[in-house]
C-alpha cells in the first residue's frame, strides 16, 4: 500500500536546469494512490533483480544509505528524498539527461513470493511528456485544447527497493525505458547497482556463456558444421526447459558429451567468468522465467544466402549435408508433411 510520497523536480545542471525540492508530502486520496501505485509496480515485469554495490564501503553509496535511514525511520522520509534528488541532480552531467519530476514513495506491507509482508521504497523519474486533448464544456458547447502530461502507459526510469538483505545491498528491480543516449546514468551513476548473485543470474550467465561457446568457439576447435551446432543448442536449451536444477556435469555429459569438447567447454567457462568478472555455480535452482526469456536468442536456424532458412527443431540425425555438380545441399528427411 502506498503510505508516503513526494515530488521534485530534478533538472540538468548542464544544461543550467534546476532542482527543485518540495517542503512537504503529497496528500492524496484513495483513488489516485491506487492509480500511482498500478502506474509504478506495473513497470516491473522481470524477475532479474539487482543490489547496491559500492567500490569501498556500501555505506558511501548514497542511495543505499538514504533509503537504509528511511527504513530504519520513516520520519526521515522527507529529508532523505531531498538527498536522494540532489544526488541525481548532481550526477546528471550529461547533456543529453533528460530533467524531469522525480517521486519517492514508501509503499507498506508488499506481499512477497514466499507469502511475508516486506515494505520497499520506491524511486520514479518521469521524463517524457506526451500531448493530450481536454474537452471543455462551454455554454452549450464544447471546446477542445491540446496540453502535455506523463502518459501512465510505460514508466520512464524506475527502482524498487525491497527491505531485505541490507547487508549485501537489499534485493532491487530497476526499469529504465528511456535511456536518453547515456546507458550508464540511471543504472550506474545514479543507483550504482548490480545483478543479484541468485537462481535467475545463474541461469541466465550459464545459458549465456554456453550459447557463446557453440556459435564462437566450438568451430574454431572442432569439426562441426552448422546443423551441429544447431543441434548442441537445442539439447542445451531442451535440458534448461526439462530439468528443475541444474548440475554441470549431468549437463555436461547429456548435451556436449564428448570429453574433449567438455574440457573446451569449461575453459571457456572460466576465462568467460575472469573476463566478466562473475562467478557461475555449477549447481542451482533452474529459473524458468530466465529460461523463456532467453529462449528466442537460441532459435537453430540455419540460413542459406538469400533463398533458405532451416529451423532445427530435433533430431540431428534427420539433417545431413552435401555438394554435387549443383552446388552444396541439405537433405531433410521427415514422416509426414504438415
Amino acid at each position: 500500500m502506498l503510505s508516503k510520497i513526494i515530488v521534485h523536480k530534478v533538472g540538468n545542471k548542464v544544461n543550467q536546469e534546476n532542482l527543485f525540492l518540495s517542503e512537504n508530502e503529497l496528500q492524496i486520496d484513495d483513488d489516485m494512490k491506487e492509480l500511482l501505485t498500478d502506474y509504478f509496480l506495473n513497470a516491473f515485469k522481470s524477475e532479474e533483480q539487482f543490489q547496491f554495490y559500492s567500490d569501498s564501503y556500501l555505506s558511501l553509496n548514497p542511495v543505499y544509505s538514504s533509503v537504509s535511514e528511511i527504513f530504519e525511520d520513516k520520519d526521515k522520509f522527507r529529508f532523505e528524498s531531498e538527498n536522494i534528488a540532489k544526488h541525481l541532480f548532481e550526477i546528471s552531467d550529461n547533456p543529453r539527461v533528460q530533467g524531469g519530476e522525480v517521486f519517492i514513495v514508501y509503499f507498506e506491507g508488499g506481499i512477497t513470493e514466499e507469502g511475508n509482508q516486506i515494505d520497499s521504497i520506491g524511486i520514479f523519474k518521469t521524463e517524457n511528456k506526451n500531448p493530450f486533448l481536454k474537452i471543455l464544456p462551454i455554454d452549450e458547447n464544447y471546446e477542445i485544447e491540446k496540453d502535455y502530461g506523463i502518459s501512465l502507459s510505460k514508466l520512464d526510469k524506475g527502482c524498487l527497493i525491497y527491505n531485505t538483505d541490507k547487508e549485501t545491498g537489499y534485493a532491487i528491480s530497476v526499469v529504465d525505458n528511456n535511456k536518453n543516449g547515456d546507458q550508464y546514468y540511471w543504472f550506474e551513476d545514479f543507483l550504482k547497482v548490480r545483478q543479484r548473485d541468485d537462481e535467475y543470474f545463474h541461469t541466465q550467465e550459464t545459458l549465456s556463456v554456453f550459447k557463446d561457446f557453440v556459435i564462437k568457439q566450438l568451430p574454431q576447435e572442432f569439426d562441426v558444421n552448422k546443423p551441429d551446432q544447431a543441434d548442441f543448442l537445442t539439447k542445451s536449451i531442451n535440458f534448461f526447459k526439462e530439468k528443475e536444477t541444474f548440475h554441470y556435469d549431468e549437463f555436461t555429459n547429456e548435451v556436449l558429451q564428448d570429453k574433449n569438447v567438455i574440457e573446451s567447454f569449461s575453459n571457456f567457462k572460466s576465462d568467460y567468468e575472469q573476463e566478466m568478472q562473475v562467478s557461475i555455480s555449477e549447481e542451482f535452482p533452474i529459473n524458468q522465467t530466465a529460461v523463456k526469456k532467453n529462449q528466442r536468442y537460441f532459435k537453430s536456424v540455419i540460413k542459406l544466402d538469400k533463398n533458405f532458412s532451416i529451423y532445427v527443431h530435433g533430431d540431428r540425425k534427420m539433417i545431413d549435408q552435401g555438394q554435387d555438380e549443383n552446388g552444396k545441399y541439405y537433405r531433410l528427411y521427415f514422416e509426414e508433411e504438415k
